[in-house]
Order: structure tokens, then sequence, then C-alpha cells
């Protein structure tokens, strides 16, 4: 039999298939053209091109200062290394709220510049606007609740989110009115594990979470934190599969010494 079956991508449509069978969706972030083709590879279900790029590429703060400008730059490394998964988008901070044309002209820019699948915006009902406008023109938005990070400022920490009821309440509101208003997906970050199960079983969409417990359809990690090249970063819903830092950390030091003490290259290693 030949190895050479054709891969089939994986769509919106696929997600909510797997969501209907109870298959969960493994979800990671991606920036770059090498690491998205290990990740495709690997088989993911999706990869998101996270404005995390600001924090893990960047060396921002927040999320905050990256522009769409380099996002299409991340999402076109992604797409062209992406065979199988289907590659998701943020639009970043600046480039969709409080302006729905505005919000339009961003996500058409990313789906024609990118070749991206979809794109994710985070907030609830005062962004409800310029989500219906983009899935008007074609283009499926994944929602975002529970902490988002593009309005740090206005919390003012990174903590669980929605641990009072009023919280939760409004929470359930907008997961179902970003449903209704005709999102394919919605992800969900550091709430409490039982509405996480709560949100996800009101919801015939599937949910991704993020430190939002074991009973979202889907689960995503930003991949910097999954394979231990961020130091010193361990919260709580990370579990590292790797320790990259101490390992090419070591590498390098072991480069460096071969270097210096005339070892590297020898003889075999040149021309």
């Amino acid at each position: 039999m030949s190895q050479h079956k054709e891969v089939k991508r994986i769509t919106t449509n696929t997600l909510q298939q797997m969501k209907a069978k109870g298959e969960k969706i493994a979800m990671l972030t991606a920036y770059d053209y090498s690491m998205a083709t290990v990740l495709d590879d690997a088989g993911l279900d999706v990869l998101l091109v996270g404005d995390s790029a600001s924090n893990v590429m960047a060396g921002h703060e927040t999320t905050l200062p990256i522009t769409l400008e380099q996002m299409i730059y991340h999402a076109q490394s992604v797409v062209k290394a992406a065979k199988k998964a289907l590659v998701l988008v943020d639009l970043p901070f600046g480039s969709y709220q409080g302006n729905s044309r505005a919000a339009l002209n961003s996500a058409i820019r990313m789906m024609k510049e990118s070749g991206a699948h979809g794109i994710k915006l985070e907030g609830g009902i005062e962004i409800m606007e310029s989500i219906e406008r983009i899935i008007s023109a074609g283009i499926p938005v994944m929602g975002h609740l529970g902490l988002t990070p593009q309005s740090i400022n206005k919390f003012g920490t990174y903590t669980v989110r929605a641990k009072n009821e009023a919280e939760a309440q409004r929470l359930k509101h907008d997961a179902m009115a970003l449903q209704q208003v005709g999102c394919f997906a919605l992800l969900l970050e550091k709430i409490p594990a039982e509405l996480g199960k709560e949100v996800s079983e009101s919801l015939h969409i599937p949910t991704i979470g993020i430190g939002a417990g074991m009973h979202c359809d889907g689960q995503v990690l930003v991949i910097n934190d999954m394979i231990g090249l961020t130091k010193g970063f361990r919260p709580r819903f990370l579990r590292p599969y790797l320790d990259l830092y101490n390992g090419i950390f070591n590498a390098a030091q072991l480069y460096i010494k071969d270097v210096k003490t005339g070892d590297f290259p020898n003889e075999k290693e040149q021309y």
C-alpha cells in the first residue's frame, strides 16, 4: 500500500465533528516555519499564531505592542508549513476594538496576505458588532473569553477570571452570544474548571481551554512553554514536555568550549 496517501486539511467543520464524537482537539501556538513544520508533521489539529508572539518572540511584557503587520508576517511563515493543521491567527490589540469597519479591514488583510484559515478575537458582547461584520464576510472567527490578555491593563492582573458569580454569569452569557453570532469555536482562558465544564456542555460549538480544566473540547498551550524554552514560567495549567532551555544552554556551552579549545571543527568537519 502506498505511504503517500493524500493529507486531508482540518477545517472548522472537522472540529465541529470532533466535538460531536467526543474526540479532543489538540492545539498549540506556532510563530515560524521550522516549528510549524514539526508541529504539523506531529499531527496537531490546530496551530494558533498567537499574539503571544509579542512576549515569546519579541520580548515584550504584554501582548499589546505587536502590530497587524507583524502578526501577518508570523502567520505567513506558519501557513507555508502547515499541510494538515487548521491555522488560526490572533488579531492584535487595536486592530478590531471599537470600530467594526477597521475590524473587518484587519481581518480581510490577515486572510488575504497570510493565507490563514480563520482568526481569533478577545471579548464578548462589547466586540459583537466587529465579530458580526467579520463573519458576514465569510471569515471564520474563534471567540476568546475568561482571561483576555489584551485587556491586562483593565484587569491589572493575570489571575483566574470569573471566580465570582456575576463574572461567571457574564461569561456564560457572552459564550452563548458568541455562538449565536456564528463563532465556530471558543477559547476559554484561566477560568475555574467547573465553569469550563458548564460552558463546554452548554454550547454546540467546540471549546478550547488553557487553564480552563479537563472538560473543554480541546486544549492549547504556548509552544515555547510546552517545550520548556521559557525560563521560569510555570503556571499551574502548564505541563512542560521538554526542558529545551537547559538542553540548548548546555549545547551552547559545549560549542563554546569546543571552539575555544580548537576542537571544532576537526579534520572531518572541513573541506
